[in-house]
């Protein structure tokens, strides 16, 4: 929904950012001294910008992700993705996934529910726009590069998680189970080219 602010207003809103320091990797009141995860994606590197396909310039589906390291007395794991950069007091939730097995592993690319894509059946909670599954990056045309946290966490023993969990759940549990965390940082930016590509694409 976002793509839709005309390109003056994303210009205007340059410096309207949430900010790194709410994201939950920060909000969480991890103690001192808990465990490293490693996440990574076989489709970004850290830092680097996101490839169309996974944005809601191209097919929209969720990207691919693995982890190493999760420590021995995790009882699942729960993945939060957040743009730092939304123009909102919040950052914006693009995907929650919890229950993920507590070891060593994967999600494979598309496995989250998208716009025109079923996924593969997670556990997934809700974006900020109270859906579940993967809400394709789509930052304002004209408002700068935005990073999209991939921020997992890997928590003890405790109470399930809802149906449908939001971020305040997610916060809560970590906060009270969290054992170990890892971030992955992807970046995109709209300068209006890529709506000509699409469009081009879909007339072609």
């Amino acid at each position: 929904m976002l793509e839709k602010l005309p390109e003056p207003l994303g210009h205007a809103l340059r410096d309207a950012r949430a900010g790194l320091d709410k994201l939950v990797f920060n909000r969480c009141g991890l103690r001192a001294g808990h465990g490293t995860l490693v996440l990574a994606s076989l489709a970004f590197a850290d830092h680097a910008p996101i490839p169309a396909r996974y944005t809601a310039d191209g097919e929209g589906v969720s990207p691919p992700l693995h982890w190493t390291g999760v420590p021995a007395g995790a009882a699942s794991l729960v993945l939060i993705v957040e743009d730092a950069d939304a123009p909102t007091p919040e950052p914006l939730v693009h995907a929650i996934v919890v229950d993920l097995p507590g070891d060593d592993g994967a999600l494979p690319e598309g496995e989250l529910h998208s716009p025109n894509h079923e996924g593969g059946g997670a556990h997934e909670g809700r974006n900020s726009y109270l859906r579940s599954g993967w809400l394709p990056p789509d930052p304002p045309t004209g408002h700068g590069t935005h990073r999209y946290v991939f921020q997992l966490f890997a928590l003890g023993p405790g109470d399930s998680f809802p149906a449908k969990p939001g971020r305040s759940e997610v916060l809560r549990a970590v906060a009270e189970r969290g054992l170990a965390s890892g971030m992955l940082v992807g970046t995109y930016e709209r300068d209006g080219s890529e709506k000509i590509r699409s469009a081009a694409a879909v007339a072609a």
